[in-house]
């Protein structure tokens, strides 16, 4: 199904199979009462496309080829860009551990996946304390002249000065793979052996720092209660709920270890079978398939999925569902997981579902708003103005679609220009149809924050847009939030313990840490951005060569002409053009 604009591309909306094409398309146009995301679908069709296939099997791979290729906007189930993280064993002289996420087709060996970005720092956290790796950037490591901090605080060998040998350090590396690759019984006897050795010949120093790894190991694997008889790797996922709200549980297995759970929530119209079946190929377009997947239901077309995935990954898949023994276990916990991110998810949805309606009698509504947006602005003198847009709805915050927008262009410190610019680029991708538009649309500020944003809203065709101005009381203390409105001459001023009041606090609050949070990096990146790359001529290999040359940044700045032209690639002219503009008026 297309939506080809006037003049413009068609714009690709949304894959779908069926043995009954009548049956499939018309369900899509009945007279009934249907989902809001039907109806939206719908509305946009200008039209649709129908290729004939000679098996399911030819079916699902076009299906799965489409939406990898096009990312229709309403045939996504997974709708962020984000995958797996996995620990990535980076090459160099003196290996070192980091946490990746995105294509694995780099050099370097990959551990995983883990269930979150939470998961693969508690775990680098562990190995670095028990191995002492090294976690610093290869360019930071090659400019040390001695130990750092994290050795000195017990946490790195400290390899770049030369306090561990090479051989040492790989034994460490070596040690820190076994433990990911679930073999620690085997990494337990290798420890225990060496610090038998090492006692044997009086090192009794050596000795004890293995005895300390050998308990840091034995502690971490006591954490580990759930493990199989097995070292398979697998996927095992659940699945609850009802047509149009289901939940997804992804169980990850690695070497028979349970790594941990991710829920995700499609809005699929189908049986569960159906729902599942179209998550495991829009699942497995990004990520990695393992041997073994294991599901908590049997799939009709399992056979035709099974071959896609075969295809698409050219790699033996099995589909199985499981039904006795451990895979029943494992099927079944996945299932509970499902049934008790659901159940979490009604309950948070309920909260803000009563929050909503206060807001609405508060603001004397006429039906309960589904999304509100709040807008702030964040700067550091006028410096690096960054404006943020959070979003909240029925389920709480909408942290996916949050935007923030770098504002240029207007005098520093004029908030009132830099949040008209920021709702004139919103509301301009709204009306574009980009975006939904909000119910109520917050903005963080009084009188004059609420002046500014109006004549872009209705530049903009908006004029009947809610909006709210919300700024602090005389004492800016929380609980005397003033609420202003177009045309009405005295804010409104809630109660402290009002629900409605409760929910624009923590719109308002959000609002300002994502503002906060984006200056901050917009300031980090122009401070961290070193003066060398200013200098014309100077290019990046003749920069490291500098840094290289003088061990960093500060014997740079201390250096002479003449010293700098000693430097490998540096010129007499070179030389001259760079102390000039590392000294100014010298």
């Amino acid at each position: 199904m297309y939506d080809r604009p006037e003049g413009g591309d068609k714009a690709l909306l949304y894959v779908g199979k069926a043995a009954s094409l009548r049956d499939r398309v018309g369900s899509y146009f009945q007279q009934t009462r249907q989902a809001p995301k039907v109806e939206a679908l719908v509305r946009l069709i200008r039209h649709i496309e129908v290729t004939v296939t000679s098996s399911e099997t030819e079916a699902l791979l076009l299906e799965y080829n489409l939406i990898k290729q096009h990312r229709p906007r309403f045939n996504i189930i997974l709708r962020d860009d984000k995958t797996f993280p996995y620990i990535e064993l980076l090459p160099h002289q003196f290996e070192r551990l980091a946490l990746h996420r995105g294509p694995r087709s780099a050099k370097g060996r990959y551990f995983g996946p883990f269930p979150d970005g939470h998961a693969v720092r508690r775990t680098l956290h562990q190995l670095q304390a028990m191995f002492k790796l090294r976690n610093c950037r290869d360019s930071y490591f090659a400019n040390r002249s001695r130990p750092c901090l994290q050795h000195q605080i017990g946490r790195c060998s400290a390899p770049c000065v030369g306090l561990i040998q090479q051989d040492d350090y790989a034994r460490d590396v070596a040690a820190a793979v076994l433990v990911l690759e679930g073999r620690s019984s085997e990494l337990n006897d290798l420890i225990e052996q060496r610090m038998m050795t090492a006692a044997q010949a009086l090192d009794f120093e050596t000795a004890a720092t293995l005895r300390d790894q050998l308990a840091a190991l034995r502690k971490l694997q006591a954490t580990q209660v759930v493990t199989s008889e097995t070292d398979r790797d697998l996927d095992v996922f659940g699945v609850a709920g009802e047509a149009g709200d289901w939940c997804i549980s992804v169980l990850l297995i690695r070497g028979g270890r349970i790594l941990g759970t991710t829920a995700y929530f499609p809005r699929n119209p189908g049986t569960p079978e159906e729902t599942l079946a179209s998550f495991l190929l829009q699942h497995y377009a990004r990520e990695q398939v393992p041997p073994v997947v294991l599901m908590d239901r049997e799939l009709p077309d399992a056979a035709a999925v099974e071959e896609a995935l075969r295809d698409s990954h050219a790699s033996i898949v099995r589909l199985q569902h499981g039904l006795r023994a451990t895979p029943l276990r494992w099927a079944r916990m996945a299932q509970d997981n499902a049934v008790q991110a659901l159940a979490s998810r009604a309950a948070r949805r309920e909260d803000a579902s009563e929050l909503l309606q206060a807001l609405a009698q508060a603001l004397q509504l006429s039906h309960t708003p589904q999304r509100l947006e709040c807008f702030d602005i964040s700067h550091t003198s006028g410096e690096g103005t960054v404006a943020s847009c959070v979003v909240y709805g029925p389920e709480g915050a909408l942290r996916k679609e949050y935007r923030r927008f770098n504002i240029e262009g207007v005098v520093g410190g004029d908030d009132y220009a830099a949040l008209a610019q920021a709702v004139r680029r919103r509301f301009t991708r709204i009306k574009d149809g980009e975006s939904p538009c909000p119910d109520v649309l917050f903005i963080d500020g009084g009188a004059g924050q609420l002046a500014a944003v109006l004549p872009e809203l209705q530049a903009l065709g908006f004029d009947q847009q809610c909006v709210v101005g919300v700024s602090k009381g005389a004492d800016r203390k929380l609980g005397q939030e003033r609420l202003h409105r177009p045309g009405e001459q005295y804010p409104v001023v809630l109660p402290a313990d009002s629900p409605a009041l409760r929910v624009i606090q923590r719109v308002r609050d959000e609002a300002h840490r994502f503002a906060i949070a984006g200056h901050r990096k917009r300031r980090a990146r122009r401070y961290q951005e070193s003066i060398l790359e200013t200098i014309p001529g100077l290019g990046p290999a003749k920069r490291r060569e500098l840094l290289r040359h003088f061990g960093g940044l500060q014997g740079v700045l201390r250096a002479g002409a003449q010293d700098i032209a000693a430097a490998k690639g540096i010129g007499a002219g070179l030389a001259q053009v760079i102390y000039d503009h590392l000294h100014p008026g010298a």
